[in-house]
């Protein structure tokens, strides 16, 4: 892949104050409570930008990307975010704990050249209209790239890392801890070689969009639209595969609005492709035992390259579903590869979701069945509340995706179910913006 480096527009801690309340996790990440917080935490967040709030009163002239439009342009001009003097590449280091260990992931910010997806860029995940349309309404309106497209490439000489390393030692640019405890640096690389290096080593790169399809797709609209040569390139945040620090975690399934739905009858229609074992309660301390066996199972399963979801209705017990036989995807999706068809998500959507819930692709899509709960500490005891609550009819918890899985998809030139995956901790908002 094509990159190079780029001169960033960076908040200014002499105006702003702390910088790392400006900054704030992607767009399609953040609910309404979590968009007043960050109005709040700092005058000058970035989610004015990237998902400012919306008015009854919007309309054609004035709404929220036209006022992210104004705050952008208002914030340059009042020095606000000021524009870096030498054009670098940007280290980005996240210090975190995940799935009970301690990580440093390393990634580096540049600019890649935008290409239609093929063997340079390949996208693992399908995409939705909504979205896409939504990221060029905001684009169009402030000539500028806001958030991060966050790719995979691989590297065993491990050139960019080193480097990263190396500027571990100086002082960084931005320095903060956000509220899941994810300590986010920032580094300048600035020198001639050390560019250059990096520049070389990705020439012959390809890359897996990790995260980011939508903005991916909408920065390749936006300049087939617009024909700016500046828009040929787009802000990314490029890590190895190497990277030990790279983690992946599962994004379950909470469905709801099903037309005469049957608890009871839902787990019996499970018995033909499924071995299953129960997990049954009578109070709240043995539902809590009884869901720590079903994680426990969930995660032994994993372990033995078995595909396992974990069932819950609201009910007296959970459960633990084993496809019996891989095999029988062969019939259900003859079109795909074996990759494809050895996904757990792949065999929930087609087995669970379209043949026993009746939710085939065009109604998934269309939404309103199907809620993707990422799996951040409190997703799996927040998915079993509503579902006690009612709010949800059934919660399917799914192990997450392996790096092998993900690269054999997108080596097949096919992409996984949408929300297949969570890359673990985010790309966050606003440590770079690119102004076109």
């Amino acid at each position: 892949m094509e990159i190079k480096p780029f001169k960033a527009f960076r908040f200014n801690g002499k105006i702003v104050g702390d910088t790392g309340s400006c900054i704030a996790p992607p767009y399609d990440v953040i609910n309404s409570e979590q968009v007043d917080a960050l109005y709040e935490k700092n005058q000058y967040n970035i989610v004015r930008i990237s998902k400012g709030k919306t008015t009854p009163s919007d309309n054609e002239g004035n709404n929220q990307y036209t006022r992210a439009a104004e705050f952008l342009n208002d914030w340059i001009k009042k020095g606000v975010l000021k524009q870096d003097e030498s054009e670098s590449i940007y280290g980005y280091v996240q210090d975190f704990d995940a799935i009970g260990s301690h990580y440093t992931r390393s990634t580096f910010i540049a600019l890649g050249k935008l290409e239609e997806f093929g063997k340079t860029v390949r996208p693992h995940e399908t995409t939705l209209s909504k979205p896409k349309m939504d990221r060029l309404l905001l684009t169009r309106a402030t000539a500028a790239q806001i958030g991060l497209i966050f790719l995979l490439y691989k590297d065993e000489a491990k050139v960019a890392d080193k480097i990263i390393e190396k500027a571990l030692k100086g002082k960084p640019l931005i320095d903060f801890v956000d509220e899941q405890d994810v300590r986010h640096r920032l580094f300048g690389i600035a020198d001639r070689n050390d560019v250059a290096a990096i520049v070389k080593m990705m020439g012959s790169k390809s890359c897996v969009i990790a995260d980011g399809h939508h903005r991916y797709e909408t920065g390749l609209n936006y300049y087939k639209e617009t024909g700016n040569p500046a828009a040929a390139h787009l802000m990314m945040a490029f890590a190895n595969t190497e990277n030990e620090g790279l983690v992946v975690l599962a994004t379950h399934r909470l469905v709801n609005n099903l037309e005469n739905f049957d608890p009871e009858k839902f787990i019996g229609s499970l018995k033909g492709n499924f071995e299953l074992t129960a997990y049954n309660f009578d109070s709240s301390k043995t539902k809590n035992a009884a869901k720590q066996k079903m994680l426990s199972q969930m995660k032994d399963e994993y372990n033995k390259d078995k595909i396992a979801f974990g069932i819950y209705t609201g009910h007296d017990g959970f459960y633990v579903a084993v496809l019996k036989d891989k095999s029988v995807m062969e019939k259900l999706a003859p079109d795909k590869s074996p990759a494809w068809r050895s996904l757990d998500l792949a065999v929930l959507h087609k087995l669970i979701l379209d043949k026993v819930l009746g939710l085939d692709e065009a109604k998934v899509t269309a939404g309103g069945n199907v809620e993707y709960v990422k799996d951040t500490p409190s997703a799996i005891d927040d998915s079993i509340a509503k579902a006690d609550a009612g709010k949800v009819q059934v919660a399917i918890l799914t192990n997450p995706p392996k790096m092998d899985q993900i690269n054999a998809v997108a080596d097949a030139g096919e992409k996984m179910p949408q929300k297949s995956t969570f890359f673990y901790p985010k790309v966050y908002t606003g440590l770079t913006i690119n102004k076109l």
